[in-house]
């Protein structure tokens, strides 16, 4: 289930923690490459634990009335670090092995506090989960198996509760160099919006069912039905090719990872904001009343 979300976060460390070593002559990137060796050997599925609750959306961590409203380093001591606060929309995270926590704003130098990168086991102490849902999941408490979705490894929502997680200092790859928050985070959202051109998967699904209820319906040859199943199609592969393009334009880093481009990285995102919307319309038209009437 999920793994891009640890890929992303994984590749972006990768980058990020070297250039840190490099500025600072510290050892994150050796401490990193252990945690990708267990991620590796024992086959893990890691969370990438990024969006804070955030508070006053004018002001910074340090300047927030609560200041757990950002996840921040609350205690040390020899054997690690203890962090409290709260990720929110965190898709994945009770499916994951291990959580990595980062920043998610560019920080300054009073939020030192707050530039904390570490991970964890997903059932570490101190760790609460509040369980979300999404708006389709009552398909898989239905009786039957016809809609069922992925019913045992479907996407599941929640926000992390922090208080005063242990982060040992051998999973700690970021702490108080907070110039390189914004670094992490924008090569971060670089790897997860190319990422995000799994949802054309989904609309080959819908695609192929909507051109399947148009032979159920006797209308395949005409011409407005062809005519939706084409701007369909070709939304839904304007998605794909941007985040094919995103890839293939890559750089390689300092580290050796590869960054892909961008721009073409945000445009891919900008059309999963737009397109799918558009197809599931088209799917809709295509398919008439029977979609919102049909017995369930």
């Amino acid at each position: 289930f999920q793994r891009c979300v640890g890929m992303d976060a994984l590749n972006s460390l990768h980058s990020t923690t070297f250039e840190i070593d490099e500025k600072h002559g510290t050892d994150y990137h050796k401490r990193f490459l252990e945690f990708v060796k267990m991620v590796q050997k024992e086959n893990l599925v890691i969370g990438g634990a990024m969006t804070d609750p955030k508070g006053d959306r004018s002001k910074g961590p340090a300047d927030q009335d609560d200041p757990d409203l950002f996840t921040r380093i609350v205690d040390k001591d020899e054997k690690g670090i203890y962090v409290s606060g709260a990720k929110a929309h965190q898709t994945g995270c009770i499916n994951s092995h291990w959580i990595i926590l980062m920043p998610t704003v560019r920080l300054t130098e009073n939020d030192k506090d707050w530039a904390i990168v570490g991970a964890i086991p997903a059932d570490a102490k101190g760790v609460t989960y509040i369980y979300g849902r999404q708006s389709c999941d009552t398909r898989s408490m239905e009786e039957g198996d016809i809609d069922d979705g992925n019913a045992k490894y479907g996407g599941q929502e929640a926000l992390i509760i922090l208080d005063r997680v242990f982060i040992p200092w051998d999973k700690v790859f970021m702490n108080g160099e907070y110039e390189f928050a914004s670094m992490l985070i924008e090569r971060f959202t670089c790897y997860h919006r190319r990422s995000y051109v799994c949802k054309t998967g989904l609309g080959d699904v819908l695609i192929g069912a909507a051109a399947t209820i148009a032979d159920y319906n006797g209308v395949p040859k005409v011409s407005h039905i062809k005519d939706k199943i084409i701007e369909m199609t070709h939304l839904n592969e304007t998605i794909f090719a941007a985040g094919i393009a995103s890839s293939h334009q890559g750089q390689k880093m300092k580290s050796g990872v590869y960054l892909n481009d961008d721009m073409l990285a945000q445009v891919r995102k900008h059309n999963v904001t737009r397109f799918p919307y558009e197809i599931s319309r088209l799917a809709q038209d295509i398919a008439g009343g029977l979609v919102v009437t049909l017995p369930s």
